[in-house]
């Protein structure tokens, strides 16, 4: 053998040892996604990247590439993922997306897995004063004189604070309208939720009244604080969209909304081919204080994306034994 036949046979020997060492079971354990590229999907809403990134990087850790995710709102979101154009997002909320889940293949070529934030509620607020003064029930507010006390814009109606179109409140806010009575005394605004409770903030901080709707977890009850500058209102009795039957009572307050889980939402075909990201999305889970205060931060001004990697960072370093737990269990499920 050549001194240059030897220098071959040495480039080839070590170049077979690491395609060995990279198909070694060890390796294949570790990384049961390496080659397989996931397609996510987002809400549009910059508050919902928080999670969405935490299980990204848990799916990286499982050697998994991430799609550049593609933002749309929640109706949608469900259509493109049982479609099979994306594999899944980590926003739906259950019950109050239930309707979106039915019409696009739910059970079928859809499915819902684990529960990543439990306790989220959703509802309507009063300021203090005006839940001191007797304001304590939405079905007040069919009353012409307790309505013209939150009329922000001079026609006599009272204006409440609402729901984007697409995101599934909106629904259940226009049930209420007509199932309460509201139609002739309340406004339901909407538009750029961030936009409109902004104003509804300002007319607070202005010493006016205001009601308005919002939901946990989110950056507005670390504003206007349930407790302290402001109620969650009862609703007359529950009654929600397509004779859904929800209970909508928390700690003995009827709310009008049921509690819901942010639930993964998967393709069915992407998670039967890839039981490591299903044992995943099962296992997961993030307190929604966590999220909460997370999404302060973004309120606070630390809302570019390089922040928003560095709060996931900070997330996985403090809840480090539980992360590794999902990973474990994870591997374990793809052997």
């Amino acid at each position: 053998m050549t001194k240059n036949d030897s220098k071959i046979y040495k480039t080839a020997v070590g170049a077979l040892a690491s395609l060995a060492l990279m198909l070694s079971p060890a390796v294949v354990a570790d990384e049961p996604g390496s080659g397989i590229t996931v397609r996510p999907v987002e809400g549009t809403n910059i508050e919902e990247k928080f999670q969405h990134r935490i299980l990204y990087r848990a799916l990286e850790a499982l050697g998994y590439e991430i799609a550049e995710p593609q933002e749309v709102e929640y109706q949608t979101m469900h259509l493109v993922i049982g479609a099979g154009d994306n594999d899944f997002s980590a926003v739906h909320w259950d019950p109050l997306h239930q309707a979106f889940y039915d019409e696009s293949g739910g059970g079928k070529t859809l499915r819902r897995v684990g529960s990543l934030v439990a306790g989220a509620l959703q509802g309507y607020l009063v300021d203090k004063e005006s839940y001191e003064a007797g304001i304590t029930n939405l079905g007040d507010l069919k009353n012409p004189s307790i309505a013209k006390r939150f009329d922000g814009d001079g026609d006599g109606k009272a204006d409440l604070t609402g729901c984007v179109p697409g995101w599934g409140c909106e629904r259940v806010i226009e049930h209420h309208l007509d199932e309460y009575g509201l139609r002739d005394t309340v406004v339901h605004n909407q538009g750029a939720y961030s936009a409109i409770i902004a104003d509804t903030i300002a007319r607070h901080n202005q010493g006016e009244p205001i009601v308005y709707y919002t939901w946990t977890p989110y950056w507005v009850s670390g504003v206007l604080i349930p407790g302290d500058n402001v109620e969650w209102l009862e609703v007359p009795y529950s009654s929600l969209p397509d004779d859904r039957k929800d209970n909508t009572v928390f700690q003995d307050k009827n709310l009008g909304f049921a509690v819901n889980s942010l639930r993964v939402i998967a393709n069915e075909s992407f998670l039967q081919s890839n039981p490591a990201v299903e044992k995943l999305f099962e296992v997961a889970t993030i307190d929604i204080n966590d999220v909460s205060l997370q999404n302060s931060k973004i309120r606070d001004g630390e809302d570019s994306s390089a922040d928003i990697d560095r709060h996931v960072e900070e997330w996985i370093i403090n809840n480090r034994a539980d992360f590794d737990a999902w990973l474990a269990a994870a591997r374990k499920a793809a052997q």
